[in-house]
């Protein structure tokens, strides 16, 4: 596999019982790139993330992370793995009875030996990358906003300053100004840590401000991949309604 590619799936088939989401999907993420990834509802965005990290076991295919066969790695292995990414879910996932800073500190409790001051002062060091007031890890999650939650639950998730992030739907819920600081927030720490980001989003405003290239997803596999120009010429009908409708031709202008 290229030492470019990021992310590498091969004939990906995920199914609940008989309900086949994917079937003979392929999708290259690069190094360095954040790649969008949009769809209808109920056609397996969540899912697609679940099973490259490795919470999904799909039915058939290849995944590889970093060169790594997600699918079969030993137990041992693969948390060696997941020391390489952080993972935003939707919903935010933190747990209710920890403080901010202690959410941010579970997985460096999970995977590294650090004394517990330093693990503390890393913790407030990445609380306040994902633009939050070293205050706010004082702060049971409850206490806080719903913008603030997210970045609470990014802040967890750069907790071990993993190379590769995975973020599910990071702006939804949120309002119009929020989202966008939200996503201005990602593009800037894509850049300066030099990340690899695979987002999973339906917001045509989240796509212009930070992906370089996007992914369709439908039918059960890959429909289109592009950047958000290129995209715009695919003769789908989904693909045309979702960039030319009024929000997506406001979302291209403004990123024009």
């Amino acid at each position: 596999m290229s030492a470019d590619v990021a992310i590498k799936v091969r004939g990906l088939k995920t199914a609940y019982g008989t309900h086949v989401v994917h079937e003979n999907l392929d999708l290259d993420v690069q190094r360095g790139e954040v790649m969008g990834v949009i769809g209808p509802s109920g056609c397996g965005k969540s899912v697609l993330l679940r099973a490259i990290t490795g919470l999904k076991e799909p039915s058939a295919g290849e995944v590889h992370v970093f060169g790594q066969d997600v699918i079969h790695l030993q137990s041992e292995d693969i948390t060696a793995l997941q020391r390489l990414w952080g993972i935003m879910f939707q919903d935010g996932a933190l747990f209710s009875n920890l403080t901010v800073r202690e959410n941010v500190m579970v997985p460096m409790k999970e995977h590294t030996n650090l004394a517990l001051p330093l693990m503390k002062q890393l913790a407030d060091q990445k609380i306040r990358m994902s633009g939050l007031e070293t205050w706010a890890g004082r702060k049971y999650p409850s206490d806080l906003s719903g913008g603030m939650r997210k970045r609470a639950a990014l802040a967890r998730a750069l907790a071990l300053d993993p190379p590769l992030l995975f973020l599910d739907e990071p702006t939804a819920g949120l309002d119009p100004i929020t989202a966008v600081g939200f996503d201005q927030l990602i593009r800037d720490l894509q850049k300066s840590l030099g990340l690899t980001v695979f987002l999973v989003t339906h917001d045509v405003d989240t796509l212009a401000v930070t992906c370089d290239r996007i992914a369709v997803l439908g039918e059960k596999k890959v429909l289109a991949i592009g950047t958000m120009d290129e995209l715009r010429r695919e003769p789908h009908p989904w693909i045309q309604d979702y960039f030319g409708g009024p929000r997506g031709r406001g979302a291209i202008m403004g990123a024009g």
